[in-house]
């Protein structure tokens, strides 16, 4: 069953804003209890929480904007603003990562630990749980959509999930380790980094126009051989993406002696196997085929 646009969009705002609810809540949570510790890997932790709100505004904000018509200016929509608001994101939480990797070296230089706390267990504990859960739905939707945005909030909630059993650790063996605090906040604060370096790169290859996959290629090049075994087939295949819009282009050779009208009917044809692949629109450039004499 295809899901149109607008049903995606619906997915993507409820899995969106329950995200944003729920990180804020546990957001508030932590970052107290990080406090009253005096623990530097908590509150590096609640930040990373934070960041997974965020991300979700993103989700939001870019279905949104992805859903806007095509105007004067923007003649294929305006599907790539979810990609520069990733990488407006992506670099601030880089900053928050460096930020908690300095304190936390600080704090194992000058020999700071922190105390034992019932109550930072359980915070965390439900954190862990809950941010699986939260990265269970967005894998659903995610899969139910096809949206690489989803997928996205989908890992940065895991990857938070996968912080505070860190933190819980940290917790239980702080009395006997007290260097661990910092150690498990340079963990965190690396972890930070590395969904940050994820987002900004990803969204970057997006925005200057990722290839199509070898095996995306193969296969319209094999349904070309199947329905015009005399032609080589097309070459040039490129894909532009912006947001749910793709725009194909493909070069198509074709006999030197075949008229104008068998040309245009054959291209025409091939436009729409590449449509069906891609998703997209497309335009086949046709073009003569060179006599070897």
């Amino acid at each position: 069953m295809t899901v149109t646009f607008t049903q995606k969009k619906r997915l993507a705002y409820y899995e969106g804003y329950i995200s944003i609810f729920i990180n804020l809540v546990l957001f508030l949570f932590k970052f107290l209890v990080g406090r009253k510790v005096n623990s530097v890997a908590m509150v590096a932790d609640a930040w990373h929480t934070l960041s997974d709100c965020l991300t979700s505004v993103i989700v939001v904000v870019g279905f949104w904007m992805a859903s806007r018509p095509a105007d004067s200016r923007h003649a294929f929509g305006h599907g790539r603003s979810e990609s520069i608001a990733s990488i407006i994101i992506g670099t601030l939480l880089a900053v928050v990562g460096f930020s908690f990797l300095y304190e936390s070296i600080v704090k194992i230089i000058q020999g700071q630990g922190m105390g034992f706390s019932q109550l930072a267990v359980i915070v965390f504990t439900v954190s862990a749980v809950m941010k699986e859960g939260l990265a269970q739905f967005a894998f659903w939707t995610a899969r139910k959509t096809g949206a690489g945005s989803l997928r996205a909030d989908g890992w940065h909630h895991r990857s938070d999930a996968v912080a505070s059993v860190l933190i819980v650790a940290g917790v239980l063996f702080s009395q006997r380790l007290w260097w661990l605090d910092g150690v498990l906040g340079i963990g965190v604060s690396l972890l930070i980094l590395h969904v940050s370096y994820d987002i900004v790169r990803s969204s970057a290859s997006y925005l200057m126009g990722e290839a199509p996959s070898e095996e995306k290629v193969d296969q319209v090049h094999s349904r070309v051989r199947q329905e015009f075994p005399q032609l080589e087939g097309i070459h040039h295949v490129h894909v532009h993406h912006y947001g749910d819009h793709h725009e194909v282009t493909a070069h198509l050779t074709v006999p030197g002696t075949m008229t104008v009208d068998e040309a245009h009917d054959i291209a025409s044809r091939i436009e729409e196997i590449v449509k069906q692949e891609f998703n997209g629109d497309a335009t086949v450039h046709v073009e003569p085929e060179k006599d070897e004499d």
